[in-house]
């Protein structure tokens, strides 16, 4: 009796294990057949029974699509059937994607970060007037706040206008600007104050547990 159990190990390998056993001996009876009509016919019920077992995706594009190709696919890219799409093949699903390019925008300055890159492009292409010298002005300085958070001594408001003016390929222009910059103080300040915040509310609530910690003994 023991001889005559089954394990899974000693099976056939499931292609797509989501779909089950009893589906892939459906594929595999498909392709055993002679004739195309009745492979045609057979595949056909497969594939509305791959349907039933995946409702949550009959409202995506191309779903009949897919399901074509992962009978495919189960089948070992070997049955002889009419498909309505063009037959997926193996080197095309079994070829390993191209390496993503890590973005590069200007690894010079790094801790600027990517959002001031792309406030600088947007700042380029307005028209010249205050909106976009008041725009220019904010970019400058959220530049110098974040060389503070990078480099904690205090920075010349002449090296960010110059990495103003490096960035923008010359486009944006404080250089000869006889307005100042806000005060490194002020930039960090807000950190701080947040900072504190936070180290205020812990000691009060040290003090809840420490109070609540002397009723309990009494």
């Amino acid at each position: 009796m023991i001889d005559d159990l089954e394990y899974n190990t000693e099976r056939e390998h499931l292609i797509i294990p989501e779909y089950g056993r009893h589906l892939q001996k459906m594929i595999n009876h498909a392709k055993s057949r002679e004739t195309k009509e009745e492979r045609n016919k057979l595949a056909k019920s497969i594939i509305s029974v791959m349907g039933n077992l995946q409702p949550h995706l009959r409202d995506v594009a191309d779903f009949q699509h897919k399901l074509w190709d992962q009978l495919f696919i189960m089948a070992d890219f070997d049955i002889d059937v009419d498909s309505p799409y063009d037959n997926p093949e193996r080197e095309v699903l079994q070829a390993r994607p191209e390496p993503l390019e890590y973005p590069q925008n200007f690894p010079k300055y790094r801790f600027y970060g990517n959002n001031i890159k792309t406030m600088i492009d947007v700042a380029i292409t307005w028209e010249e007037g205050e909106m976009k010298d008041a725009l220019t002005y904010t970019i400058a300085n959220h530049m110098k706040k974040c060389f503070l958070n990078w480099n904690k001594d205090t920075v010349e408001d002449a090296v960010i206008y110059d990495h103003l003016f490096e960035l923008s390929n010359g486009a944006l222009n404080l250089k000869d600007s006889e307005e100042a910059l806000s005060d490194s103080n002020s930039l960090l300040r807000t950190k701080s104050k947040y900072g504190n915040k936070s180290n205020t509310n812990k000691n009060k609530n040290n003090n809840k547990k420490k109070y609540s910690n002397n009723r309990k003994r009494y």
